[in-house]
């Protein structure tokens, strides 16, 4: 097993799945709040004229017959669902989820974790279809994501974990 940092070892199958779990909460939340201030803020401005109501009477018969409205709503919430998982990774490299398991993402290279990496690692993650990877690489334990971004998934020490850690294990 190849880590760039040896004194962690790479995340096991159901440590990330138990991560992923509490993520998918996180994110459904995330999720559901953006959604409320869409909604909200299309009903205000639908009820005062500045979005066309269609020629519906309510603003839900509005929402759940309008495709437009609908696209916009599920973009949006899309938006921050990804941003969630964005901002995360790349300031931090932890997610809720990955916090609370306590594990972290790293570079396997010595280019600077960025948006794009985060973005490629997300989109190839395939919903978390591509950490299944990991139960058939015993070797390395690395997901999809991790082999094309460049990254892998370390467990932490309790001591690494805390906030106070971070500056002494970064890329």
């Amino acid at each position: 097993m190849s880590s760039s940092h040896p004194q962690h070892i790479r995340a096991n199958f159901l440590r990330r799945l138990a991560a992923m779990v509490y993520d998918i909460l996180v994110a459904v939340a995330v999720g559901m709040c953006a959604a409320m201030i869409m909604l909200l803020t299309m009903l205000l401005l639908v009820e005062n004229n500045v979005l066309d109501n269609q020629g519906y009477e309510h603003f839900s018969d509005l929402i759940q017959q309008s495709f437009s409205y609908q696209l916009t709503l599920q973009v949006w919430v899309a938006l921050w669902v990804v941003g969630f998982f964005l901002w995360f990774w790349r300031n931090g490299g932890q997610t809720i989820g990955m916090r609370a398991w306590r594990l972290r993402l790293f570079s396997t290279n010595e280019k600077p974790f960025g948006y794009r990496r985060a973005l490629l690692r997300l989109i190839c993650s395939f919903g978390g279809l591509g950490t299944i990877l990991v139960l058939l690489d015993f070797k390395s334990k690395q997901s999809l994501q991790d082999r094309i971004a460049q990254t892998e998934i370390l467990v932490l020490s309790k001591e690494d974990n805390h906030h106070s850690s971070w500056g002494k294990i970064q890329e």
